[in-house]
């Protein structure tokens, strides 16, 4: 899927070394796209799921190291961003409709540029991960396409004619909270949540309401 027409100007900082910017993405009827970079701690700059922005807002940051996608969807602006800063792109290991070759592969429990570990959490589709920095005093998880977040409500569940196997989107779900102590949340569609991420995806799966049941054994 090729990058949306439009293009941020400017990042804006949500916690320490975690920034963020967002559009208006025409390739999804103008629903509300998502991008993050983070700073190491050697002040490298890691961009996630990157979308079209101004180049100079990311060369405020810092030393742009490194790409990394949560899942072959989500592309987006990293083949042309490769090429201006003269990175490394990152995806995961099975990536389905890789515009690119990217120079690395992941999989499940790798640590990545930036300090990220890779966390399977398939469901929209099989090869896709969370994104976890571990070494964070603000416990942050980057989401993929899990779920979405309208401002000020709970987050909700793409539809399920979007995922490949909606139920186990709600296991990957379960699993973070089980796994990952989260407090801070950044999605790939909607506003980041900044506290308490594990009681939002608490609140996630309580309030579903279009969860499918399990098949018949």
């Amino acid at each position: 899927m090729s990058e949306p027409k439009g293009k941020a100007k400017r990042t804006s900082e949500l916690v320490p070394g975690v920034h963020h910017w967002t559009l208006s993405d025409d390739r999804i009827g103008g629903a509300r796209s998502d991008a993050y970079a983070v700073v190491d701690t050697d002040g490298a700059v890691v961009l996630i799921d990157p979308l079209p922005i101004d180049e100079a807002a990311l060369r405020k940051l810092g030393n742009i190291s490194a790409i990394v996608l949560t899942a072959g969807n989500h592309q987006r602006s990293a083949w042309r961003l490769r090429k201006a800063f003269k990175v490394p792109v990152w995806a995961p290991e099975g990536a389905q409709s890789l515009e690119e070759q990217p120079d690395f592969f992941y999989v499940a429990g790798d640590t990545l540029p930036g300090g990220l570990i890779s966390f399977h959490t398939p469901g929209p589709t099989e090869a896709m991960y969370t994104l976890w920095m571990q070494q964070h005093p603000r416990a942050v998880a980057f989401l993929s396409d899990l779920l979405t977040h309208e401002e000020g409500e709970t987050p909700e569940f793409i539809p399920s004619e979007y995922q490949d196997e909606p139920l186990r989107t709600r296991h990957s779900v379960q699993r973070i909270l089980d796994h990952l102590p989260v407090e801070t949340l950044c999605f790939s569609h909607g506003a980041p949540i900044l506290r308490d991420g594990a009681r939002a995806l608490r609140l996630a799966l309580e309030e579903d309401m279009e969860s499918p049941a399990a098949p018949a054994p």
